[in-house]
């Protein structure tokens, strides 16, 4: 190649499928993103606690995106496609048709999202099996989990959807089946959501116990019996048919899937933090806890050997980072709650106008009055009568207790904009506690962590990032890619079209540290305390609910 020539860049595409929306990005060969569009998709909820969308309508707002990003491109320099997804579950016929998850006999419904908590009572008795294969979860199953759902469609939809149903799919194996045609599943989505472990395969006994022995007797073909690790290529690649609805030239490389905030984590966690200071900096990846921050929080942390902890779901095997054992902690809907919590306040009206007139979002709005309120002490101790606990949808992790309920304590009768700015910042200092008491299950399991890795919507938020250092100890990296679950997409794309070596190598070149947030240490005593009072809050919930139960 002469001095004057230059090889020709190579582009990977990442499609990311949220609660919400879909999002897609185009991404260069050392992650740095190119082209962004997002796009909304339906939810519809018939019922409490009954969360539903439509495979087909995400799949046209996965091919709206796509089409965005790669305007102006040329195609031939795409070399790869990788998508990542919620962990809903997809119903599709024999002939890969949608068939109902609801009463209402709405075929256009045909996915249970993953928020949705109508299984409740399939969960407790599966649950109360104890089978072995729990240990896997952290001891108990969630209702967020695909057996749960599945044994709900069998008991409540027999004749419309269960008895014609030939193929279920977890949204992201969902994503790569329509892009190639190839029903092979993630070996991340089977292990996290199914119960199928990476080195034992499936659990005949399991699924007999619990009444779902239809899946053994036909070998599984309806849930997966090919298991690919993320990052492998699919087939033949893009077919013609979803070429053309992506906008991509067929064949081009697509990816075995990802869980979305498997993603996240793939997008940051093996990032080079040379030169800033870092304690992680002379220790293995294995220190560093990924925490992705949108509508649930999950925190995804890695070790070299499986490590078992207590309400905390995992170990799995390879399922986010090849070679490692992944635990995975969670919080749901903290995105959610956070919007909950200020959009039902009386003084929400009054932030909407003074935000819109300031063109800020409300939540810069709330940040920067804080900074007007607190005066001479630091922002956080402006809560120091004011305390919540943050499980307004139950517990995922530690505790894993369903049952669970939000609080709050120290309310007045005060409903002014200041009133709304402490309650906010309760709330967002609540979740930053739920991420401590994790961390402290999983160091007190063998795990060692020094260091999060945040990314995410929430993570743009600097009160959010700066209450998690705070409130953790610990220093909080943030990616130069604020869109790091995207980049985890584009991550296996670029696996499949084998211009990596592997999945660490790709993380190494494509993932990059943008900003530290050290925690303020002289604030430490102030955040032991409110932490001594969040673990108290639930104490008192359990022995109120032990009352209230007592016959």
């Amino acid at each position: 190649m002469s001095g004057g020539e230059q090889k020709p860049e190579r582009y990977y595409v990442g499609v990311d499928v949220g609660t919400g929306s879909v999002r897609a990005a185009l991404v260069d060969q050392s992650g740095v993103l190119l082209a962004f569009a997002d796009q909304p998709i339906k939810k519809w909820e018939p019922q409490f606690n009954h969360h539903e969308q439509s495979s087909e309508d995400i799949w046209a707002a996965c091919c709206v995106v796509t089409k965005k990003v790669v305007q102006g491109i040329d195609l031939n320099q795409i070399r790869g496609l990788g998508f990542d997804a919620t962990c809903s579950l997809v119903v599709l016929d024999k002939r890969f048709r949608p068939l109902p998850v609801n009463h209402e006999e709405d075929s256009h419904r045909n996915v249970i999202m993953w928020l949705d908590h109508r299984a409740v009572s399939q969960v407790n008795r599966i649950n109360e099996t104890k089978h072995s294969v729990l240990q896997y979860v952290g001891g108990v199953m969630s209702v967020e989990m695909q057996a749960p759902k599945l044994l709900w469609l069998k008991e409540n939809l027999r004749e419309t959807c269960w008895d014609k149903a030939g193929h279920f799919f977890d949204l992201p194996d969902f994503l790569s089946w329509k892009a190639t045609g190839v029903t092979a599943r993630s070996l991340c989505s089977l292990v996290c959501k199914w119960t199928y472990s990476a080195e034992r395969g499936w659990d005949d006994s399991f699924w007999k116990m619990i009444g779902l022995e239809d899946f053994v007797a036909d070998n599984y073909s309806k849930i997966g019996n090919q298991v690919l690790p993320p990052g492998v290529s699919l087939g033949n690649g893009l077919t013609p048919e979803a070429a053309r609805d992506l906008g991509l030239l067929p064949g081009i490389a697509v990816a075995a899937s990802l869980i979305d905030a498997h993603a996240g984590g793939l997008g940051v966690i093996g990032a080079d933090v040379k030169g800033h200071g870092l304690v992680c900096e002379g220790q293995p990846v294995t220190s560093r806890l990924a925490v992705i921050c949108g509508t649930s929080s999950c925190h995804m942390g890695i070790s070299k050997d499986p490590i078992f902890v207590p309400g905390v779901w995992g170990p799995y095997f390879s399922a986010m980072v090849p070679g490692f054992w992944l635990n995975e902690g969670g919080q749901s809907v903290t995105g959610k709650l956070i919007d909950h919590m200020v959009e039902g306040h009386a003084a929400f009206p009054e932030l909407q106008v003074k935000a819109t007139a300031r063109c800020q979002s409300v939540y810069a709005y709330l940040n920067s009055h804080l900074d007007l309120i607190k005066k001479a002490q630091p922002v956080g101790f402006l809560t120091v009568d004011l305390h919540v606990w943050p499980d307004f949808h139950g517990n995922r992790s530690p505790l894993a207790d369903l049952t669970l309920k939000g609080m709050v304590t120290g309310l007045k009768l005060s409903q002014d904009l200041d009133d709304l700015a402490i309650l906010y910042l309760a709330t967002v200092q609540a979740i930053a506690l739920g991420t401590r008491f994790i961390i402290e299950a999983m160091e007190a399991a063998g795990h060692s962590i020094s260091t999060l890795f945040l990314c995410g919507g929430l993570s743009k938020n600097p009160l959010f990032v700066q209450m998690h250092a705070d409130i953790t100890g610990m220093p909080v990296v943030l990616s130069q890619e604020v869109e790091s679950v995207l980049v985890g997409a584009a991550i296996l794309g670029a696996c499949a079209s084998g211009d990596f070596a592997s999945v660490q190598e790709a993380m190494a070149k494509m993932s990059k540290v943008g900003k530290v947030v050290f925690p303020r240490l002289q604030d430490k005593k102030y955040y032991d305390k409110k932490y001594q009072v969040f673990l108290k809050l639930v104490e008192h919930q359990k022995e109120y609910l032990a009352i209230m139960n007592d016959n």
